[in-house]
């Protein structure tokens, strides 16, 4: 029986190279629209847009995503948002604004986290 030689050292020591993935850096966060009412919510993130009607969550992901459009109620108090999903359903989440000056607060802010996410609409 012939002897094999040992096996050559790993390339770096023990403990050293790339952290495991939950300690490595994460990317910032980016930003985010939230609007909150008595009843409702509407969140639009990184990660979609949420909207939340007396406890119920509904999570539409980006890729689910097909548009989304925003205006204010007929009476001028609440944001509406509507999302319309790929496969063509739309769905509505509407949030009244207190004080009312606050509806003016949000469309801009909506626009540009929008914009920050879906450029081409």
């Amino acid at each position: 029986m012939t002897e094999q030689p040992p096996p050559p050292p790993p390339s770096t020591p023990p403990g050293f190279g790339p952290p495991p993935p939950q300690y490595a850096p994460q990317q910032p966060a980016g930003p985010d629209f939230t609007a909150v009412d008595k009843h409702n919510a509407i969140v639009v993130d990184a990660a979609g847009v949420a909207f939340e009607m007396y406890d119920i969550t509904v999570d539409f992901p980006w890729p689910e995503i097909r548009s989304v459009h925003y205006k204010p109620s007929p009476n001028g108090k609440a944001l509406m948002v509507a999302v319309v999903h790929v496969d063509g359903q739309v769905y509505e989440c509407v949030v009244t604004a207190r004080p009312k000056d606050r509806l003016q607060s949000w469309f801009p802010q909506l626009a540009w986290v929008l914009g920050h996410y879906r450029p081409t609409g």
